[in-house]
């Protein structure tokens, strides 16, 4: 490119894929992604990702006990979905909200190839185990498929 060619694109993302859920990392990882996308005049997609059941379907109280969880989640996103369009009023800013189901790294790289994503946000694990196993975070790193920003 010879000096003072026009070039087109930018120097930021795009499209921030933030993680979110009720931690309060990842409340602080979706203000950051939020201020980003204000200042670069990106696009934020919130991905709320619905885990599969910790309980076994073992006894007649496994399914009532599974659906008061799925009903837990569905409040959960409802909330999240409710104050990130607030947000996005607030602050001026394009953001779409989705909720999968599943693996969080598998439904994040999934969200984030089909919103052709240009950076990942996502809040640093408060689980102990997580220093050992390694975290989603962790996992999102090593894919290197994007620039990912942990926040504390």
């Amino acid at each position: 490119m010879t000096p003072g060619e026009f070039e087109l694109g930018t120097d930021g993302p795009a499209v921030i894929l933030v993680g979110v859920d009720e931690s309060v990392t990842a409340a602080r990882a979706a203000w950051y992604a939020a201020g980003l996308a204000r200042r670069q005049g990106a696009r934020v997609v919130a991905v709320y990702v619905e885990t599969a059941g910790t309980y076994m379907l073992t006894a007649s109280a496994g399914a009532s006990v599974l659906a008061a969880e799925a009903e837990a989640h569905d409040q959960i996103a409802e909330e999240l979905s409710a104050r990130a369009s607030e947000v996005a009023r607030e602050l001026g800013i394009s953001m779409t909200f989705v909720t999968a189901h599943g693996d969080p790294f598998h439904e994040i790289d999934r969200v984030a190839h089909e919103t052709r994503a240009d950076a990942v946000v996502v809040g640093a694990s408060l689980k102990a185990g997580h220093r050992l196993l390694g975290s989603l975070a962790v996992r999102l790193v090593r894919a290197g498929k994007w620039p990912v920003t942990v926040v504390p």
